[in-house]
């Protein structure tokens, strides 16, 4: 039971981790840049960030889930509840700005492209959010198992 339950923690807190620098640390400094250069960083950043925060989500989610079952605390489905919701999250808030965003070449950056970047790094503090959620939901899950 403890290993399950240590692996949905420790999935989520890199997850978190690293939701948390890209919004605190990398999208910011990116802003920094100029638009060509904005665009033509974000686009491979995002394509290498997807399978590993994608992955974490699910490992994560499906070990708290897994200590649920074996435990019976609700916290575990809380936090795998609140660690999953990154999927439909990602695909119906943040898809389509993505999608935006991979259909300009950075020929073509500009205002418009740079205000989808801002909007973009807006709605990822809430993946961050929403990873932090879980990390205190699978912790305290776990204290109460002590």
């Amino acid at each position: 039971m403890v290993p399950i339950s240590i692996a949905a923690l420790v999935c989520a807190a890199l997850f978190t981790g690293a939701a948390g620098y890209i919004s605190l640390v990398e999208h910011p400094a990116r802003l920094g840049l100029d638009d060509a250069p904005l665009l033509a960083q974000w686009q491979p950043s995002y394509s290498r960030a997807l399978p590993l925060q994608s992955g974490l989500a699910v490992a994560g989610g499906l070990a708290g889930l897994a200590a649920w079952y074996l435990s019976g605390a609700g916290l575990w489905v809380a936090g795998s509840v609140a660690l999953l919701a990154n999927w439909p999250f990602t695909l119906l808030a943040i898809m389509p700005t993505n999608r935006r965003l991979k259909a300009i070449s950075p020929g073509e950056a500009g205002p418009a492209s740079r205000k989808l970047l801002v909007t973009w790094g807006k709605i990822h503090h809430v993946r961050s959010g929403l990873g932090l959620a879980a990390v205190i939901l699978f912790a305290m899950a776990l204290a109460d198992m002590r």
